[in-house]
């Protein structure tokens, strides 16, 4: 059995650990209470765009997008989103997982993979695993700007209309709630229909000013760029979401292995105190 120093030692140690994993859980809930408005306030938008674009995959225009055309598919890209830090839990490995998981079933049907990483956590990763990567950032913080993941997110979509790269995925982590992280991986290139409107039985078109090419080219960028932006934004909440989570476990764990050890402390110092006791009789009967 330790002596009781090196117990009180231990004891302190983790008490301090306790102390800093309790500071992180609560500058996390703070962040994510700010990532939650502001994934919130950005949704609405994103969704909007999404119908519209997928509306359009029903009509006829008289100028077709290149993000509209399927063709077969030779070589698939991914733009993966992570967190730059650790400790929150498994919100990275359970999105690796996934990711790794679909690339798979690509390459067994003799599909190449392409990568652009959104964070350090996905840059390491890919970097390891021998990836194609294209494209990397890093460092963007927890309120990133869109202007600092155009040139990323152009590499990918530059691919695309050259025909290097024949299907875009895009994967992120959801905000479901404070529990729960669900890892997503979204085709945005070729642009699917959207039919989840039961009413849409049939075929239109838009009235276009000044001429299709010009508004389609334009929306097409705000499309891609929104649904590249909000996946940040929703991963960045999971993120504080998790990582708030983590360090509450991590601090109720520390307060067990505390009262473990200080139980073991206990037993060490009545075990001394009765040793010595028994000494002291043992020596007065001698005498």
């Amino acid at each position: 059995m330790a002596s009781g120093k090196e117990i009180r030692t231990q004891i302190k140690s983790i008490k301090n650990t306790q102390k800093i994993t309790s500071a992180m859980e609560m500058v996390a809930a703070s962040k994510m209470r700010r990532a939650q408005e502001y994934m919130r306030a950005t949704r609405p938008y994103a969704s909007k765009i999404r119908n519209v674009i997928g509306h359009l995959a029903h009509a006829h225009p008289e100028y077709k997008h290149t993000f509209m055309i399927v063709r077969e598919v030779r070589r698939a890209g991914f733009i993966i989103i992570s967190s730059d830090r650790g400790l929150c839990g498994g919100l990275n490995a359970n999105e690796f997982r996934a990711t790794i998981g679909k690339m798979k079933e690509l390459d067994d049907q003799g599909i190449d993979i392409d990568v652009c990483t959104i964070g350090k956590k996905a840059t390491r990763m890919f970097k390891r695993l021998k990836g194609n990567l294209r494209a990397e950032i890093s460092g963007l913080g927890d309120r990133p700007r869109l202007e600092n993941i155009i040139g990323v997110v152009k590499v990918m979509l530059d691919a695309y209309e050259n025909g290097e790269i024949d299907q875009l995925y895009l994967v992120y982590n959801e905000f479901v709630n404070t529990m729960t992280q669900a890892p997503q991986i979204e085709q945005m290139l070729p642009i699917k229909a959207d039919d989840s409107e039961k009413e849409i039985k049939h075929y239109w078109d838009y009235i276009y000013e000044p001429d299709s090419k010009t508004v389609l080219d334009g929306l097409m960028m705000r499309f891609i760029e929104s649904q590249v932006y909000q996946g940040m934004v929703e991963n960045i909440a999971c993120e504080m979401a998790a990582r708030m989570i983590a360090m509450k476990s991590a601090t109720d764990n520390a307060g067990e292995i505390i009262d473990g050890l200080e139980l073991v402390y206990n037993k060490a110092r009545q075990a001394a105190i009765t040793q010595e006791i028994s000494e002291i009789v043992s020596g007065a009967a001698a005498v």
